[in-house]
Formats: C-alpha cells, structure tokens, sequence
C-alpha cells in the first residue's frame, strides 16, 4: 500500500514555487545527498510535466518529471524518478511510474516513452514494460542503461 493520496501534475511555469521547492529537495535528498554531487535541475526542467505525490499531511513522497517529445529523444521521457527514503518499500515507485505511465499515454497517444535507467534498477522498470536499447554507460558516474517501453493503443489526446 502506498502512503500518496493526491497526485498533481505541472508544467514547470505552473508549479509555484511552494511545489517546485518541495520537488527540488526531495530530489537533492536522494539524487545529491545519497547518490552523489550531480547539476540536478537541468534545461529540461522547464520542457516538462512534474507529477508530485503527497501523503495526507501535505509531505511530497514522490516525483517525477515528464520530458515532452522532441526535447530530449523522439519520444517522451519520464526522468528524475524519486521518491521519499522513509516511503520506500511501500510500492510507492511502482504506483509513480503507472500514474506517469498513464499521464504519456493520454498526453502523446500511441507513443513509446524512453528512460535512461539506472543499471540497478533494471529490473524494476523491465517489470513496467521497459526493455534496454543499447548498451550500458556512466552518467554522472552511475551505470545507466537506455530502456523503451513501446507504444500502448492510442487513446484520446489530454494533456498529463
């Protein structure tokens, strides 16, 4: 069971900075503090959607950001995969990426979504219908493998 009870998506120029804030220490906390000293924010930052989940006391428990197609590969990404350290074996990544899953389908219909995965968690998206293109390289000096998941039947077109 997951702790999220509210799910909201922007894009960047609608997050406010109360929901920007909260997204950018959460990714500090795993991406920086745990994982090593990265530039998190990047230009895409502001070529996507941020999907933020928060528990019922109003705590962001997990995010992720959605590059639009075109901005960064062909398709549309899902990147900056987080969540929070003390909601971790709650199955809360899992419950993040379908809801980010879901938000590419109705956004960009028909489309294969790409990630560029940590190696480590290979399996975790292979789960999610992920499959690695290419071959493994070090980002940030982390081994990351490119995966695609293919396209789903299209839907209507919505934004995420």
């Amino acid at each position: 069971m997951t702790t999220v009870v509210h799910w909201t998506c922007k894009r960047f120029d609608d997050l406010g900075v109360h929901a920007l804030h909260d997204a950018l220490a959460l990714r500090c906390r795993v991406f920086i503090l745990e994982q090593g000293p990265y530039q998190d924010p990047d230009a895409a930052d502001k070529q996507a959607w941020h999907l933020l989940g928060y528990d019922a006391a109003g705590q962001l428990q997990a995010c992720l950001r959605i590059v639009d197609a075109g901005a960064r590969y062909a398709e549309p990404s899902i990147g900056r995969v987080v969540t929070a350290p003390e909601a971790r074996g709650l199955g809360l990544g899992r419950a993040l990426m379908a809801e980010g899953l879901a938000r590419c389908a109705k956004a960009w219909p028909g489309r294969a979504v790409r990630i560029s995965a940590q190696s480590h968690l290979h399996d975790f998206y292979a789960a999610l219908g992920f499959a690695p293109v290419g071959t493994p390289y070090l980002e940030d000096g982390i081994p990351h493998i490119e995966m695609l998941r293919p396209a789903e039947p299209a839907l209507s077109k919505e934004t995420p």
